[in-house]
């Protein structure tokens, strides 16, 4: 076995999964889709103010918009899977953040 080509391999591994993590939460991709369900559209807070002034009950479902539950298997398993390599991934530099410090103040 050549454990060079397999220490690049890795190394490589690592480093483009952490750019795939990193780009999706510079995108912030998951931060638009859970602040999505928090804001009220102008129209919407038009009627709530309307049902307000007329003494109607309030139900914020009626002014919040539906939205469609893409998850699924694939997306759960993608959501599973990106959480155990960062987790890996935050192990692996810390372990090798750790050696490196040891090696440096021993010499």
């Amino acid at each position: 076995m050549n454990y060079k080509k397999i220490g690049e391999f890795i190394i490589i591994s690592l480093i483009v999964l952490f750019l795939g993590l990193y780009i999706s939460n510079m995108t912030g991709y998951y931060k638009y889709t859970e602040s999505k369900k928090n804001i009220l559209t102008e129209e919407a807070m038009e009627r709530f103010e309307e049902d307000i002034k007329a003494g109607k009950e309030i139900d914020v479902s009626n002014y919040l918009k539906e939205t469609k539950n893409y998850n699924n298997i694939f997306s759960s398993l993608g959501l599973k899977v990106s959480s155990l390599i960062e987790k890996g991934f935050n192990k692996t530099m810390t372990g090798l953040f750790k050696k490196l410090s040891q090696a440096i103040n021993d010499n």
